[in-house]
């Protein structure tokens, strides 16, 4: 008889319970930043639990960035204030185990940088727009110490590269994109690095991409957001789309239609 197969159930551990039940009061607020948690004592007492199981609940909640905990504190570990640090970590351990395709990746790229540029083109100020055009220029000379065989010339151009979109990110004011951004375009450009190195023409690689850069840029000054975000999606399937597989391009190019 070919009947249900079942998965062997895992038991949950006391700490793990006492962690979910302590982040679910930061979430709804009833623990706010800067309160403090019971002592050790109390909490073994309330959750009916060891001081080995409070510890190790404390640990983790500390490794997450909410708490800080302080041993041979009298007092309870102290409840955190958001931490975008904390969030960036967290936002990489997600993107990295959950096991993401390269496509899903550069679609979820196109869809946050775009939105950032739209955001740009209405909110930047002059400062900002300066700091744009001095992230291409830096892009400019690395690609031209690329042709002079400069070697360091590929880490100075992702860099400046990462200076453009922080800068795009920053000006739309959302702490929110600026993390999600930054966690997904690292995480992209780590997985085509290879590929990247390898390509027989570096060079038109990456003036094509400091062409797309100016294009968005122009928008931007122009306060043309719709314009900007078009750009920004054509630039990103144009660079990427090669290195994703052919069965997810036709998803990619949902977001240009």
């Amino acid at each position: 008889m070919g009947g249900p197969r079942f998965e062997p159930v895992r038991a949950v551990r006391a700490y793990e319970r006492v962690v979910e039940q302590v982040e679910e009061a930061i979430e709804s607020g009833v623990l706010v930043p800067g309160g403090r948690l019971p002592s050790e004592r109390e909490l073994m007492t309330q959750f009916s639990v060891s001081r080995s199981t409070v510890r190790e609940a404390l640990r983790v909640l500390q490794a997450r960035g909410l708490v800080r905990s302080r041993p041979g504190d009298p007092h309870g570990a102290e409840v955190l204030p958001f931490s975008p640090a904390a969030l960036h970590k967290s936002m990489t351990t997600l993107a990295r185990v959950a096991e993401l395709s390269l496509g899903e990746l550069v679609q979820f790229r196109m869809v946050l940088d775009a939105s950032a540029v739209l955001l740009a083109a209405r909110l930047r100020t002059e400062e900002q727009l300066a700091e744009m055009y001095a992230a291409v220029a830096a892009m400019r000379a690395a690609a031209e110490a690329d042709d002079a065989g400069g070697g360091t010339s590929e880490e100075a151009f992702g860099a400046a590269d990462m200076a453009f979109h922080d800068a795009i990110a920053r000006a739309g004011g959302n702490k929110l994109v600026q993390i999600c951004t930054d966690v997904v375009r690292s995480i992209v450009v780590k997985l085509i690095a290879d590929r990247i190195a390898g390509e027989p023409d570096r060079g038109s690689l990456m003036r094509r991409s400091i062409r797309h850069h100016e294009e968005v840029i122009a928008a931007v000054r122009a306060g043309d957001g719709p314009l900007a975000a078009r750009l920004s999606r054509k630039a990103m399937y144009d660079y990427y789309a090669g290195y994703v597989e052919e069965s997810e391009r036709s998803a990619l190019r949902a977001l240009l239609e």
